[in-house]
């Protein structure tokens, strides 16, 4: 059966044109709402689809995108992102370059902020979203990386769909996280200079350090890394816009996400007074995250092709259990000058 054959199963087309690479079919309904989502899903597979009104006609447009991945940047991008991530962590072991010591933080923050992005590429891919591979950014920051992004094109094709996408980076990257964290608890490790910068450490973090009873000040740049995996997951689990927070938000209330998206800001920046305020020294991690998740959340988010249909009591309480486990993952004052 042809496309044009199996819309009209659903829709009475009436009139149909060609404008590039989109098909534009105007129609009338036949079919019950549930069918219709049910064939706009399917539709999904294979076309960016917009079911919409036009002047006041229905029109179903289907746009046909052919893209062809060249893993060439991502590649260059993750060798590059290796080369950052070693030399900074080679930098975090005394006064000398520690080569040996990079590349073992180093493989361990790329395997933490991997698995987070892989988590979303697998759940994608299940639901027959077109993503790409992850593309590790380069950056002369702390850890030397801005970590790690996917790209997704075409519809989402349900809530469903939206909400295993958004939850499965951050329990596949807490799972990645703790684990690098208990491997490196267990290497030994001795600072050779005084420490300037401290770092605080989250719930999560504290209850390995007890079951494993880790009595030192100090921790293995390896169990950094999983410390920076705890981090990153509490920052994208917030329920703001498109980040990873958001999706499980939108998918799980709906567009009642909207609001909440905008509150999140304000608290943060909220928070980011108090600590500077608290602490009479300039922490000002979380004002600049408040600032950057107020841009995020000026954006709606897209909307799913099946925007009714709910996603279920095992995925709400997956989704509760996934906020809970951020929070687990919050550091009140991540950095602060050693005494």
């Amino acid at each position: 059966m042809n496309l044009k054959e199996e819309i009209g199963r659903y829709f009475k087309i009436y009139s149909e044109e060609k404008i590039g690479n989109t098909l534009r079919f105007y129609v009338v309904p036949v079919a019950s709402d549930v069918e219709i989502r049910r064939l706009l899903q399917i539709l999904s597979q294979e076309y960016e689809v917009a079911l919409r009104y036009h002047y006041g006609e229905m029109v179903l447009e289907l746009r046909k995108v052919e893209v062809k991945e060249n893993y060439t940047v991502n590649i260059l991008l993750f060798i590059a992102t290796f080369a950052t991530t070693t030399l900074v962590g080679s930098t975090f072991y005394g006064k000398e370059i520690d080569l040996i010591g990079g590349l073992a933080f180093s493989t361990a923050i790329m395997f933490v902020l991997g698995s987070h992005e892989m988590g979303h590429y697998f759940a994608a891919r299940r639901w027959k979203m077109k993503t790409s591979l992850p593309y590790f950014i380069p950056f002369p920051t702390i850890i030397g990386t801005l970590g790690a992004v996917i790209r997704h094109r075409g519809a989402i094709p349900s809530r469903k769909a939206l909400f295993d996408v958004g939850v499965s980076g951050p329990l596949t990257g807490i799972v990645a996280s703790i684990i690098v964290v208990i491997i490196g608890l267990q290497i030994p490790f001795e600072l050779k200079i005084e420490p300037t910068l401290c770092i605080g450490t989250p719930p999560i973090f504290d209850v390995i350090l007890y079951i494993f009873n880790y009595q030192r000040e100090v921790i293995h740049p390896v169990a950094f890394a999983g410390w920076v995996g705890f981090f990153v997951t509490f920052l994208n689990m917030l329920p703001v816009g498109q980040l990873d927070g958001g999706h499980v938000m939108r998918a799980m209330v709906g567009e009642a996400s909207e609001t909440i998206s905008k509150f999140i800001p304000l608290i943060l920046i909220a928070y980011g007074v108090y600590i500077m305020k608290t602490l009479n020294q300039p922490n000002t991690i979380w004002l600049f995250w408040g600032v950057i998740t107020f841009f995020f959340s000026m954006q709606r988010h897209p909307k799913p092709i099946d925007d009714e249909t709910p996603i279920g009591l095992e995925r709400y309480i997956l989704g509760v259990f996934a906020f809970i486990l951020a929070l687990l993952c919050f550091t009140p004052v991540p950095f602060s000058s050693c005494p």
